[in-house]
């Protein structure tokens, strides 16, 4: 018992320090839950199939480079028959998209991302609108808070015997307010707590750089995550190079692209720079992502060891290390996936307001114990 009364304590401050900050995480992940969806309801990311073949990427470069002449395109990503092309600018202080039909080169849409209204959440989400040295340590913090709380809570919730057990595990809906409320933090609480953990493990993936070497390093079997570093290409060799490396690269990966297959090719930086081919065999998610990095000049693979590289050579760890925005999300799941993130935000974001007032319920109820015992303290002070 006097276990639980510090955990309980330790329960309390926590959430009244980090509740917040939880409550706009979770609800700002409900948000974000059904993003894709919602996404694909604009006109603008749909297109009607053509018999004729896409256009190259060097002609998207092209087209992307008239569509804003002072941004520099980063890379062309091509989906199914019925989806257009996606050219992306980004760069410190600026972040577009660019739709064309990939038949014909119109400009579809040209979205400039700061106010688009998923990225506007996506931003709050991971640094609460403030500069990211700011806000991304707030994050972090409150996540790894939240983290504690979720084991402190489980420790709380436990029952000491059956018959506590049976009130454990169901809302007594015929209750008082302050009963229905109590069970709502304590039975909800339990059972989105584990789902709740998935979201705050991978949050932690993100928040801290230890915390992620240090899963890398455990699922690893101790090995250190190998540093990123992107190839290059030898410039010496540029005369060797009659067709632009991107069509070259497009024309061998794009018989690869099934459906539900989607093909980026990233536009080198810079003359040493590699070209960088992504091949996502689905679009609903993202951990499967082959990686290669080429020479763009010989047209020569690369060897990337870093976890996001080629599929095939990647580790368990490697793998685990992919597949952390998935899971943060649900999408690895698929739709029941995001289901379960969406009700798990939900009733992550319940919690602090719950827990807020069970505690308000009890600091009001000391008050008035304190007063209904005045009275019998003077009559044993006048009888003493």
């Amino acid at each position: 018992m006097r276990f639980k009364k510090i955990v309980g304590k330790i329960h309390l401050w926590l959430g009244l320090a980090s509740g917040a900050i939880v409550l706009f995480l979770g609800i700002t992940g409900c948000v974000l839950a059904f993003q894709t969806e919602i996404e694909s309801l604009q006109s603008f990311r749909h297109v009607k199939p053509e018999s004729r073949a896409f256009l190259p990427p060097s002609k998207m470069l092209a087209l992307a480079t008239a569509a804003l002449p002072n941004k520099k395109a980063h890379g062309v990503s091509y989906g199914d028959r019925d989806k257009p092309a996606q050219v992306s600018y980004y760069d410190l202080d600026y972040y577009y998209v660019a739709y064309f039909n990939p038949y014909s080169g119109e400009l579809l849409k040209l979205k400039n991302m700061d106010r688009d209204f998923f990225r506007v959440v996506v931003n709050g989400h991971f640094y609460l609108w403030l500069p990211p040295a700011i806000g991304q340590p707030i994050v972090a913090s409150a996540t790894l808070v939240f983290f504690v709380m979720l084991i402190s809570g489980i420790i709380l919730w436990w029952p000491r015997n059956k018959a506590a057990a049976k009130q454990r595990f169901s809302i007594k809906w015929s209750a008082s307010f302050k009963r229905k409320n109590y069970d709502l933090h304590n039975v909800l609480g339990f059972y989105a707590s584990w789902i709740a953990m998935v979201f705050a493990i991978t949050g932690l993936v993100w928040g801290f750089q230890w915390f992620g070497n240090g899963l890398y390093f455990i699922s690893s079997g101790g090995k250190q995550m190998v540093p990123f570093e992107e190839g290059l290409s030898d410039k010496s060799k540029a005369a060797l190079a009659s067709v632009p490396a991107i069509d070259q690269l497009w024309e061998r990966f794009k018989t690869e692209a099934g459906p539900g297959k989607t093909v980026e090719v990233h536009f080198p930086s810079s003359d040493s720079t590699a070209v960088e081919v992504a091949l996502n065999p689905s679009a609903g998610t993202y951990w499967k992502t082959d990686y290669r990095y080429f020479d763009q000049y010989t047209m020569q693979e690369l060897d990337v060891k870093h976890p996001f590289g080629k599929f095939a050579n990647a580790s368990a760890a490697d793998k685990i290390v992919r597949m952390n925005y998935d899971v943060h999300t649900g999408q690895i799941l698929g739709l029941p996936g995001k289901i379960l993130a969406f009700c798990g935000s939900l009733i992550a974001a319940s919690l602090p307001v719950t827990g807020f007032l069970i505690w308000r319920g009890r600091r009001r109820k000391k008050p008035a114990a304190a007063k209904l015992n005045q009275p019998l303290r003077g009559i044993e002070v006048a009888r003493g």
